[in-house]
């Protein structure tokens, strides 16, 4: 007779055979198998007839698998139940266009047919489907698997207000159009004279005249009336005139950077400056490691793996992890910290002997992660390969609706990151962005937290700054600080916190 967990590895084999991404179809697999994998939280309902994938070891309520699996569901629902019949509304499609990393709370999608519903998805998100075959765009392009809006049509329908609550995603969309004949040649079929207006003055508020002119010119030249209307309400575009939007990644960068600054210079104090005693600075370094170590120690990720089926299969599966692996798990931990740590305080001596902050850390971050994995990659735990360089695939931050940055833009997006840096002349600019930028980006698989506060402590010494540790029992205040500086662009709250946590002794 079969075992538990024999039973339970026959399922786990059944759902690896038929999952695609994290999503799953409930026709896919046999009712035994989807109350056993339910009952031992691998699988996760979304709406009647889908699951997605996760995993026991999470805390029960945790969005981290949803927020994972959202757009491979999405893509996944749209498709089955729409085949190429549907499109995602012109702000939906312009925020992935642009990049955008946040998921949002409701997806807008147009269909042919089948009429409308909002369609209620976990943690507070939802789709809002509606039929509307008389007003279906016919300029559509398939991205990442979704149907959506091509970037003219969708820059050409979007509503007035768009430019006013998303100014920065705005910008970079009329960026990206690389000559004004792709929007008239919407502009024009349409007759759109509230959008001609819109997008003439929009493009003279960036600066790019020529593209105003050409939309005014060409549109009057059609027997169009066009009174040009700046849509934006910020003062000032984020992003120097004549740019050209390659990449939306390293766009929206410079745009945080740019937009979040100021806020950072008001909520923290000035630099004092490099100090006169390097060695007395460095030995302070010294004598806060047990502490900052203790306090910056942590780990996280998920994954149903073929070795996992194995070890339920051989009932040596134990959700909770054996004392023994954790004690491993921690001491490897704690001995690449202080391989790290000891890195990162000879960079900081670079630096006070008067190297720039940027070609510094640009140059050194790579080792201060070898060196943090160094000891799992020694016991086998981790392959040589893996401290080979930056991810080579998606990785998701626990609880957060930010999703980073897809691997394929990563290294354009940290050579950007320590150009900002180098740009900048306010040291606390530099710890407060550098550290929320490099987490925004999510570079590495692991250690993305501890190598981002690295970074924060070493351009705090570039500026006189003492070292800053974030301490345990403020976790939730930091990280919602930083969920509201990824989510919401609001980066004051952050810079506080860094500011009174410098602040204890």
């Amino acid at each position: 007779m079969a075992t538990s967990g024999e039973k339970l590895a026959a399922s786990l084999e059944a759902l690896q055979n038929v999952q695609s991404g994290n999503v799953v179809r409930s026709s896919s697999l046999s009712r035994v198998h989807r109350e056993r994998l339910m009952q031992n939280d691998f699988l996760l309902e979304v709406v009647k007839g889908w699951y997605i994938v996760t995993r026991p070891a999470l805390k029960d309520g945790s969005s981290t698998p949803w927020f994972a699996s959202y757009w491979t569901f999405v893509t996944s629902y749209l498709n089955d139940r729409y085949d190429d019949d549907y499109c995602l509304s012109s702000e939906s499609s312009l925020h992935l266009h642009t990049g955008a990393t946040v998921v949002p709370r409701q997806l807008v999608i147009i269909t042919k047919a089948k009429g409308t519903q909002k369609l209620n998805l976990p943690f507070d998100t939802s789709l809002l489907i509606y039929q509307d075959s008389n007003n279906f765009p016919a300029g559509r392009v398939m991205l990442n698997g979704l149907w959506i809006m091509d970037l003219p049509t969708s820059l050409c329908r979007v509503a007035p207000s768009f430019f006013r609550q998303n100014a920065a995603d705005a910008e970079m969309a009329l960026r990206m159009v690389r000559d004004s004949s792709e929007i008239l040649r919407v502009l024009l079929e349409s007759g759109s004279i509230a959008a001609a207006g819109r997008l003439s003055g929009a493009y003279e508020f960036l600066g790019e005249k020529q593209m105003a002119v050409r939309i005014m010119r060409d549109m009057t030249s059609s027997g169009h009336t066009i009174r040009s209307v700046n849509p934006f309400d910020n003062t000032v575009p984020f992003l120097s005139s004549g740019v050209r939007v390659q990449s939306p990644y390293v766009a929206r960068i410079e745009s945080l950077w740019k937009s979040m600054r100021n806020e950072v210079t008001e909520s923290f104090p000035p630099p004092s400056g490099i100090p006169i005693d390097q060695e007395e600075y460095l030995r302070r370094v010294d004598e806060i490691y047990v502490n900052d170590a203790y306090n910056s120690l942590s780990i996280e990720g998920y994954q149903v793996t073929p070795e996992l089926i194995q070890q339920i299969r051989d009932e040596k599966w134990n959700p909770d992890l054996l004392e023994s692996d954790r004690q491993q798990r921690d001491a490897l931990a704690a001995k690449g910290y202080n391989l790290a740590f000891r890195a990162v305080k000879e960079s900081i001596r670079k630096i006070l002997a008067g190297a720039r902050p940027s070609e510094v850390v640009a140059a050194d971050h790579r080792d201060w992660y070898s060196q943090m994995f160094a000891p799992s990659v020694q016991s086998g735990i981790l392959k040589a390969a893996d401290l080979a360089g930056y991810r080579n695939q998606p990785v998701y931050i626990r609880g957060s609706q930010h999703v980073p940055l897809p691997q394929s833009s990563i290294v354009d997006c940290m050579e950007a990151l320590f150009r900002l840096v180098d740009d900048e002349p306010h040291a606390g600019v530099r710890a407060v962005l550098g550290h929320f930028i490099f987490v925004f980006i999510h570079p590495y698989m692991d250690g993305n937290g501890r190598i981002g506060r690295f970074l924060m402590n070493t351009m705090l010494a570039s500026g006189g700054y003492p070292w800053t540790v974030i301490r345990l029992k403020r976790r939730d205040m930091y990280m919602s600080a930083l969920e509201e500086a990824s989510t919401r662009g609001r980066i004051s709250a952050l810079a506080r916190f860094i500011s009174e946590e410098m602040a204890v002794k």
